[in-house]
């Protein structure tokens, strides 16, 4: 189980072995490079951890707890055992980073996981007959003999409506995530116990002035970055010259003794290049920055994203997040990267979008309009704008995150089966839910936080990044400022169509006026074009009655999406990239190809320009 994360952890390995349990783990080593092997016990051997991570404020953990306890080494790792001795399981609470661990407590027979707050790290769980089992990736669990390897049809629909598979749902039948801000205790006598120990949407306002929590903002930001910067190896930035990327190298160059590095990557299509941008930004900021310019073989990289993500994992910017993580880490070993900024500050167009549109009402009204759509073909003019006027303001917002995946919305899985075609549609509404009666707003950053951040954003950096053992930060998501966040009103988020507006604020001083006024892009590839081209043979594959993606589709209704598409009477290369990479992964696991660490090199680029 090890060997096949050995990605995740090249330094060294640890295991701990007795009557009840079996822990292991692979180590990256950051801090305390000499000292941190794991696993770590307490004075008496009793308690044993594993741990995937960081911990922030272990140095002040530290002093708090060396009074009364022996610490033997300066790993972070070390603080949970001494913290798990004197709070037991609510030492959660104190720990300010992101992690995942497992704690052995010999005298209780009890196993302790935790997940950190915003599930920046990974953790999945089987409860076997007895027991349980758990580990960073799946593959570590496709390891072992006993595991049933049964695809679990409602996630795969899950996936196919949001391009990940969301908490606390696995691809498999029988496993678990362990979701963002919970852990849970085993014991012979009691099985698996999930609890929640934080929850983003119990955030409350405490500042609405826009001077006081400009200056707030400030001091929360500048807190996090410092924070994130402890490392005993070489550290940089992920560098895009948007706002976010931008604001966290801004604050490590005010805090660092010598250039920091940055790194960026651009495609030859000048359309989704922002190199040059990136680069404007970094001498300006006064970074030693390096950046790649590539002509990437999109059928060779279409391999290697099935290759690395241990689920189906649809969103194409994995392409560039891979490219950029292994261009930094030829030459750090940690990369801190500005993620966050857009769920916590209202950053997206989408929700400028979704707040200047009304709700058709009343409710028997849209549900007519339904009615009438669902008489009309597909390509009846102007269908899917008055399917679009039926929804809900909730539902029209999943339209924004979600690919419909009911064939009468267009999708791909049949409407005559319910129970599958409205499983997007009722996470959306659990979400919305949770987020209570806050102002929209902050219900669509909430829900974001809840889902698409920690299923599609977050899984896609670590994925991404620990391929290559670069260990990826995200100061932005510190859970104090995010607290602070999501407790402030829509008015300081956003202001005259603009998104992100007391960040603006906050950092304007910091930054060059070309950021603060860059339109926002997302991370994208030209899928349009991959797919009239290199890739035209794969949309053919999908076809096939033999396709492993087949067993969970209508092939007629992906006929009909790929004939819109090469006729470019509409564009669904990010769906037809979804089911491309699907089926992939299916066929991979019927040819037991992930069960092994990933040890090869990104193909498929070629090296038009580098700039140091």
């Amino acid at each position: 189980m090890c060997d096949a994360i050995r990605h995740r952890g090249p330094d060294d390995s640890g295991y701990f072995v007795a009557d009840e349990v079996a822990l292991g783990m692979r180590r990256l080593s950051i801090i305390d490079v000499a000292g941190g092997a794991q696993p770590i016990g307490n004075e008496d051997a009793s308690l044993q951890v594993v741990f995937n991570g960081e911990i922030y404020n272990h140095r002040a953990l530290r002093a708090e707890l060396q009074h009364r306890h022996v610490l033997r080494s300066h790993s972070d790792t070390e603080v949970l055992v001494h913290l798990y001795e004197e709070l037991g399981v609510d030492l959660v609470t104190r720990l300010r980073g992101m992690f995942a661990f497992a704690l052995w407590d010999s005298r209780r027979e009890r196993l302790l996981v935790a997940r950190d707050r915003l599930g920046i790290k990974p953790l999945y769980y089987w409860p076997t007959d007895g027991g349980v089992v758990f580990a960073s990736e799946l593959r570590s669990l496709l390891c072992l003999p006993e595991f049933p390897r049964e695809v679990s049809r409602s996630s795969m629909t899950r996936y196919l409506g949001l391009g990940y598979v969301p908490d606390p749902h696995a691809i498999f039948e029988g496993v678990h995530k362990l979701p963002p801000g919970h852990f849970f205790t085993w014991s012979r006598a009691e099985g698996v116990r999930v609890e929640r120990y934080w929850s983003a949407q119990r955030a409350e306002a405490h500042v609405s002035d826009p001077r006081e929590a400009t200056e707030e903002l400030r001091r929360l930001l500048d807190d996090a970055v410092v924070s994130h910067l402890e490392s005993e190896v070489p550290l940089g930035a992920f560098l895009s010259g948007g706002i976010d990327s931008s604001t966290v190298v801004a604050h490590m160059v005010r805090q660092a003794g010598e250039p920091v590095r940055t790194f960026s990557i651009g495609f030859s299509d000048e359309a989704y290049n922002e190199a040059p941008h990136a680069a404007e930004v970094a001498k300006a900021l006064g970074t030693l920055h390096t950046e790649l310019i590539v002509r990437p073989d999109a059928d060779a990289l279409i391999e290697t994203v099935a290759a690395i993500y241990d689920e189906p994992f649809g969103d194409p910017s994995a392409l560039p997040t891979m490219m950029v993580s292994r261009l930094a880490r030829e030459h750090v070993t940690v990369a801190l990267s500005g993620d966050g900024g857009d769920e916590l500050f209202g950053g997206y167009s989408r929700y400028g979008e979704l707040l200047g549109r009304g709700e058709l009402r009343p409710a028997w009204l849209r549900a007519g309009l339904r009615g009438v759509v669902r008489r009309l073909p597909h390509t009846f003019p102007g269908r899917y704008r008055l399917l679009d006027m039926a929804r809900t303001r909730r539902l029209r917002y999943g339209t924004t995150v979600a690919y419909p995946i009911s064939d009468f919305d267009g999708g791909v899985v049949s409407h005559q089966d319910p129970a599958l075609a409205g499983l997007v549609d009722d996470l959306l509404e659990q979400w919305f839910d949770d987020a209570g009666s806050r102002d929209f707003l902050t219900q669509m950053t909430l829900v974001d936080i809840a889902s698409y951040l920690p299923g599609d954003i977050l899984t896609k950096v670590d994925r991404a990044s620990m391929s290559v053992s670069l260990e990826a930060r995200v100061p932005l998501l510190d859970h104090a400022l995010v607290e602070f966040a999501v407790g402030l009103p829509a008015s300081l988020k956003r202001r005259n169509g603009t998104g992100k507006w007391l960040l603006r604020e906050a950092v304007e001083p910091m930054l060059p006026r070309s950021v603060l006024h860059y339109p926002k892009k997302g991370f994208g590839v030209p899928l349009d074009a991959w797919f009239r081209q290199e890739l035209g043979y794969r949309l053919d594959h999908l076809l096939r009655p033999d396709s492993a993606i087949a067993e969970y589709t209508n092939r007629g209704s992906i006929a009909r999406l790929v004939r819109e598409h090469r006729s470019r009477r509409r564009d669904h290369g990010y769906f037809l990239w979804r089911l491309v990479v699907a089926d992939m992964w299916l066929a991979s696991i019927r040819r037991g190809g992930l069960e092994k660490s990933i040890e090869l090199p990104l193909p498929g680029e070629s090296i038009a320009s580098r700039v140091g």
